[in-house]
């Protein structure tokens, strides 16, 4: 991907055309890669015009391969992985194999979402078929073309590394030299496609596309953005969840250097400057009255209270199975715990932002976001434009882990260059950052757990209270675009196959997952979910229900364990029957980690085994905890069976981000709720691991050759109760609230 995304050359990437001496495009609907590249052949037309404004590969006169790249990279290395899917069939040399990112179009949709975004580890499994279809279409053209130039049977003729050679004579034409004959010939269909053991690219170590762009300062993020005439904004929000405002006395910042506007906006006020820290100086100095609502006494202890209340109750069933009542019953043993999680904050290095210019004719968006189609949307919505006049630009992002799914950034900045009638950045300070994300939300939960006279688990009881993430996105989402996206949205995922995520429209569903979808083999299961929204905002954060589900289910099990006096490995073992990938991560990462040997003298193991749609990852950590309480984390073993593998560099790459990501909220931060806010503000309070703190991470990965089925959140999970079960071999404390702190743990 070059450095420079926003000529207006660029910008008119679907529009224009590429002549001959430029290049062939070839390309499919993404939604319906299979079906255009199976029906009958039609011409290509002149290279002078593209095939459809919707292609995969661009091919130049100078042999230069372009993959456009429909989701965004938030430093999880998809540009890169989705190149290789496609050079592998190509046949391409990687040397000369650039990325660029899509252009927003509803061919480029998530076939998961039904709307272009990027979440859910679903980059990979959605844009493997159709990505190896164009390649392999793409290489047949090539090869066809290469024949006819020669006068020779395609039979005679393959291709490799960026190359068409004919067999018998040796003779060998570059795909550069062949894109304008190419560009008068047909395109094949029903294309012959790789077998695994043929692989050249996929499954090799190889370096990012865009590491050398970010090492040399050229990759251009969302804070790099520059137009002509750009100014920047501050957004204040308000002190109390739900306040809105009441009075605004903004003389003295418009007094201020620099200042240029004032604006009062949905979600709050915008100051607007020539300079960032001209608007951010400014905003101290408004005065703001504002109609608090009835959030102002919310915290974290009267939520609490109220969720424990509240867990006395019956929930909706999720999952029911068997007769827990009576198993419980007729048990000979129980064993009964309370977790609790709190509320997490994103904290991505780069804070929310957004470059918005909204003309009289049309409105252009510039974000590092994980939602093109809701930021599409929320601008026609708030402009009134027709969706053809409004244009999404993604810029690379620092960070996303669900949070850039969110659009409420990207309306403020509409909504102020809409005021305005120039082009704006906003930019979140750090503080506005934090204290108005949208949190992964805080949840109760109860487990009761029967044991037979054998020690053997054959009754779960469920129940656990909080609000759903889900819940947080719809009400972003909803209020100006639901009307008119949300049909739509059915259409299409109807149409491509993407009727699953529906689901997640109902809040238990989405609030479950992990919980839910548990696979222990146990006769009776019963999941309550009891929804109860105090307020604060939520959303989608790494894995979603997966990370606090995991942590009370997997710590739980060890409590099983060792209440029937089992081996915790050995338990799992037993109880993952029926689910053989859970099994086969466990065992490796149980025999890579050594769990049979006893470990070094002040150093304890956990371990513990999720799946995160279909994707499992078993973890072993070993850890050791002083006098004082304090937790240190030294290695950790991961097993991962993540199908075929297209990047092992990546893979390992997310595992060890993951548990970055992970640690922080096992020892780290937390959000406390206080008089009708988040009480952090910044890295001080609100802290992340630091790199000292990082421990040896191995990555062992299962060989496959299923198809790809994601990596980017599965490693969040398991972290926590490994490092929980670990921490309660070494003290005898069991860890059943987050994050792990020292004064729980200080010997005194």
């Amino acid at each position: 991907m070059r450095g420079r995304l926003f000529d207006e050359e660029r910008r008119q990437f679907l529009q224009v055309s590429f002549i001959a001496g430029v290049g062939l495009v070839v390309g499919c609907s993404f939604h319906k890669a299979e079906a255009s590249l199976d029906a009958p052949a039609s011409p290509v037309e002149k290279a002078s015009k593209p095939l459809a404004p919707n292609a995969w590969i661009r091919i130049s006169g100078s042999g230069e391969v372009t993959v456009v790249v429909n989701h965004s990279e938030l430093g999880q290395g998809i540009f890169t992985a989705l190149a290789m899917i496609a050079a592998e069939e190509l046949e391409a040399d990687w040397s000369k194999v650039r990325t660029e990112m899509a252009s927003m179009d509803p061919v480029y949709a998530n076939p998961a979402f039904g709307v272009q975004a990027t979440g859910g580890s679903t980059s990979v499994r959605t844009c493997w078929v159709a990505l190896k279809k164009a390649g392999a279409a793409t290489r047949e053209l090539l090869v066809a073309a290469a024949a006819s130039t020669w006068g020779v049977s395609v039979r005679e003729c393959r291709a490799e590394s960026g190359k068409v050679v004919h067999g018998p004579s040796g003779r060998s034409l570059l795909y550069g030299q062949l894109v304008e004959k190419a560009a008068s010939m047909p395109v094949p269909h029903d294309v012959p496609l790789k077998k695994h053991r043929d692989f050249k690219v996929i499954g090799k170590k190889m370096r990012r596309l865009d590491t050398e762009l970010k090492t040399q300062g050229r990759a251009v993020f969302g804070m790099d953005v520059r137009l002509k005439g750009l100014l920047t904004a501050v957004v204040v929000h308000p002190p109390v969840f739900g306040a809105r405002l009441k009075s605004l006395d903004h003389s003295k910042a418009m007094s201020m250097p620099g200042v240029r506007h004032v604006v009062p906006i949905s979600t709050g006020v915008a100051v607007v400057a020539d300079r960032f820290w001209q608007a951010k100086k400014a905003v101290e100095t408004l005065r703001i009255e504002w109609d608090q609502g009835n959030k102002a006494n919310l915290g974290s202890e009267n939520i609490r209270a109220r969720w424990v209340e509240l867990a006395k109750q019956r929930g909706d069933r999720v999952r029911d199975q068997g007769d827990v009542d009576i198993a419980l019953k007729k048990a000979a043993k129980v064993v009964e715990a309370v977790y609790e999680l709190p509320f997490q904050a994103h904290g991505c290095p780069e804070p929310m932002n957004c470059t918005a210019f909204v003309r009289g004719d049309g409105c252009d968006v510039w974000v590092p976001t994980q939602n093109q189609g809701g930021s599409h949307e929320i601008a026609a919505a708030i402009t009134g434009l027709d969706l053809d006049r409004v244009r999404v630009h993604t810029t690379f992002s620092g960070g996303g882990f669900g949070r850039r799914g969110d659009v409420d950034f990207v309306a403020e900045a509409v909504e102020v260059s809409k005021a305005v009638k120039v082009p704006v950045k906003v930019v979140w300070t750090r503080e506005e950052d934090i204290r108005n994300d949208h949190f992964r939300p805080a949840s109760y939960h109860v487990l009761r757990a029967g044991l037979d006279a054998t020690g053997k688990p054959v009754a779960l009881h469920y129940l656990f209270v909080g609000p759903s993430w889900m819940d947080g996105m719809i009400e972003t989402l909803a209020p100006a675009i639901m009307p008119r996206w949300f049909p739509r949205f059915l259409k299409n995922a109807a149409a491509h196959g993407a009727v699953p995520i529906a689901k997640y429209f109902k809040s238990a569903e989405a609030a479950s997952e992990g919980a839910s979808t548990m696979a222990y083999a146990m006769e009776h299961i019963r999941v309550e979910y009891i929804k109860d929204d105090p307020g604060v905002p939520t959303g989608a954060w790494r894995s979603v229900a997966h990370s606090g589900h995991a942590f009370v289910v997997e710590s739980f099990v060890d409590e099983i364990a060792m209440a029937s006096g089992n081996d915790p490995f050995q338990l799992r073992m037993d109880l993952l029957r029926n689910a053989p990938k859970r099994r086969k991560v466990l065992k490796i990462a149980a025999e890579k980690s050594g769990w049979e040997k006893k470990p070094p003298d002040g150093i304890h193991r956990g371990i513990a085994v999720h799946d995160f749609h279909d994707t499992p990852a078993a973890m072993v950590t070993e850890v050791s905890v002083d006098k004082a309480g304090q937790v240190r984390v030294h290695r950790v073993v991961c097993a991962v069976d993540c199908g075929t593998v297209i990047n092992p560099k990546n893979v390992e790459a997310q595992i060890s981000g993951a548990i970055a990501f992970g640690l922080t909220a096992t020892l780290k931060g937390s959000i406390t709720i206080g008089k009708g806010r988040a009480e952090q503000s910044n890295f001080d309070d609100f802290p992340l691991l630091r790199m000292d703190e990082m421990p040896k991470v191995e990555v062992h990965i299962v060989e496959s050759e299923a198809a790809p089925t994601g990596i980017g959140e599965v490693g969040v999970p398991p972290i926590a109760p490994a490092v929980a079960n670990a921490v309660f071999a070494a003290t005898g404390k069991r860890i059943r609230k987050l994050p792990i702190t020292s004064r729980d743990l200080a010997k005194g």
